[in-house]
């Protein structure tokens, strides 16, 4: 007999989820029963990770690179408060996800259950309602049809993020009525037509008619979109910058490409936006402190257009000269009909590539310290390592970059030099044939929550949800030794994530931090750590890597193909100063 828990699976998998993310625990019990009996017939299949946060994190990743909803799961108590920092981070970063939690049975609340986490108990209810879009306790088995679509609802639209229900496990377990189906969530959920402002794009193009090489700028939100975006930066004769995490959308070795702009970027996109040119668009962006330079002025003004689908990403702008609301690839279609009416294709218009030799001196122009990228000295150069993950990884890598200096190398040093198979926005595209989705990305970064440990499990996320892929996981020290266990899941499913460990022996950020501010030198130091053993420990293989010469000696195309992970314990030189003087300024501490 089908139970409440079998119909939350069902409409999981009429959607097209694979996988759910989680920690069996009593509370959950019918779930997991639930999932056990759908991955007998092909349908969702449980993935157990070692902490309820990695679990999130993982979630987060699958997510982002399928543009579907990812799904993780707790039991009561702890192991919903263990989840809340990853569904936190998914908050502010717009990622679609569907959280559920477990209480002990409903008639037990307020008697001082084991775990119990209702608002008679340790109220986790209350401690997910500023992280999540939708949050609601299923106190009815009836109820559930109902508030499980108001959840996926929610998660989905703009602006995308977490939903939560917290089920009781009596509830999970209630028989459904003979002969009940499980109503169309696929259909019910079903996006619109894609929604443009039409009258404000036509304003726009107007513009674009009448500017003298407009910049654009390249959010998180520009995933599905990339390449129109080429096209329009070449009709309109302009260059463009990303954001941070934007960057990943992308060809960094592109001729129109001025850099990054926000935390870790390049002063030349800086220099850009400060050269006052006459027309800004910057679409897929929230503006937060890392995305925006700090809310510098040189962005934030009256050449300001502002193109997004979130009406909470539009309010942060309000000094723009013009507001777009709409699909980003939407409102892209839309300026290249009303631009170029009479193109009879957009591969005609587009730039060919430099010569790789080109483009690599241009990009090595663009950053703080070019020689390092070339330094043979040991320790290894953290620029070095970043230009050999550039030129070495296969061209279909998906790259994670982990909170505090592993983020801002990687933003400002990691450019994949490959262009045999990748498309003018950056989208690698096997056979022709994989399209990209709104998440879709060679790098990935989280802004604004950035919780040190998150890209340790997302890379997991990741792979499971594109296995053609391989990924590198580039983590520091003090984020591996916070969440590293999370290793031991990609080497349980046959993972191809090379975990790259940023070893400085430091908290990085914290310590140059400090010195670059004045501070006091206190509480970065961390232990000497061999990270190669503690992955050998986990039958694991890890190698230490000492020396650029150690690193040239590897065979990344072998590494990025096992069925499996591998770790690279990089002892890297911890006095060179990560490109991090943004996050000083907004501080209040910059020298």
């Amino acid at each position: 007999m089908r139970d409440a828990a079998d119909l939350l699976v069902d409409a999981l998998a009429a959607l097209g989820v694979e996988y759910v993310f989680g920690v069996p625990g009593g509370a959950i019990e019918p779930l997991y029963n639930a999932l056990a009996r759908s991955a007998r017939r092909g349908g969702p299949q449980a993935v157990v990770a070692r902490n309820e946060q990695g679990a999130a994190y993982m979630a987060d990743g699958y997510a982002r690179e399928t543009g579907r909803i990812g799904v993780c799961i707790a039991t009561s108590g702890p192991g919903a408060t263990n989840l809340i920092t990853g569904v936190a981070c998914a908050y502010d970063n717009n990622v679609p996800m569907l959280v559920i939690t477990g209480q002990p049975p409903i008639k037990n609340f307020g008697k001082g259950a084991l775990q119990e986490s209702s608002c008679t108990g340790i109220n986790t209810m209350a401690m997910f309602r500023p992280c999540t879009r939708y949050n609601s306790l299923v106190s009815h088995a009836e109820q559930l049809p109902t508030k499980l679509f108001n959840a996926l609802m929610q998660a989905q639209r703009a602006p995308s993020g977490p939903s939560h229900l917290s089920i009781p496990v009596d509830i999970l377990r209630e028989p459904l009525p003979d002969g009940m189906e499980t109503p169309d969530f696929a259909g019910l959920l079903r996006r619109a037509p894609a929604m443009v402002d039409l009258p404000s794009v036509r304003q726009l193009a107007r513009l674009l008619f009448s500017a003298r090489q407009p910049v654009w700028l390249i959010g998180d939100g520009c995933g599905d979109a990339a390449n129109e975006l080429m096209q329009l930066v070449q009709l309109t004769d302009g260059s463009f910058i990303t954001t941070p995490d934007g960057k990943g959308f992308i060809n960094p070795r592109h001729p129109r490409f001025r850099g990054v702009f926000g935390f870790g970027g390049h002063a030349s996109a800086a220099e850009l936006l400060s050269s006052e040119p006459d027309l800004v668009i910057a679409l897929g962006t929230g503006f937060g402190e890392f995305n925006s330079g700090g809310w510098s002025a040189a962005l934030l003004n009256s050449r300001l257009v502002h193109v997004d689908d979130s009406d909470e990403n539009l309010m942060r702008s309000q000094m723009a000269r013009l507001h777009v609301r709409g699909h980003i690839k939407s409102v892209c279609e839309q300026l290249m009909t009303l631009l170029a009416p009479s193109q009879n294709g957009p591969e005609g218009q587009l730039l060919p590539f430099m010569h790789p030799q080109v483009a690599r001196q241009a990009y090595e122009a663009m950053v703080d310290n070019p020689q390092a990228i070339q330094s043979d000295s040991a320790p290894v150069k953290p620029q070095r390592l970043l230009a050999t993950l550039s030129e070495r990884c296969p061209p279909q890598t998906r790259f994670v970059a982990d909170a505090g200096n592993s983020a801002a190398w990687a933003v400002h040093y990691l450019a994949p030099h490959d262009q045999r198979a990748r498309m003018p926005g950056g989208a690698y595209l096997p056979a022709g044939k994989e399209r990209r989705s709104r998440s879709s990305s060679w790098l990935r970064v989280t802004m604004d929550f950035a919780p040190m440990g998150w890209a340790i499990g997302s890379a997991v996320g990741i792979a499971m949800a594109n296995r053609r892929c391989p990924v590198v996981c580039l983590t520091g020290d003090g984020s591996y030794l916070m969440n590293g266990q999370e290793i031991t899941v990609a080497a349980e499913l046959g993972l191809p994530v090379l975990y790259v460990v940023l070893n400085d022996g430091a908290l990085g950020m914290v310590k140059h931090g400090q010195r670059l501010a004045g501070a006091e030198p206190i509480g970065f130091q961390l232990p000497k750590v061999d990270f190669a053993m503690m992955a050998a420990a986990m039958g694991i293989p890890g190698h230490v890597i000492r020396s650029p010469k150690d690193l040239d000696a590897l065979d990344f195309d072998a590494l990025l193909s096992r069925q499996g992970p591998t770790l690279l314990d990089i002892r890297i030189d911890g006095e060179e100063v990560p490109p991090m003087n943004l996050r000083m300024k907004t501080l209040g501490t910059a020298r």
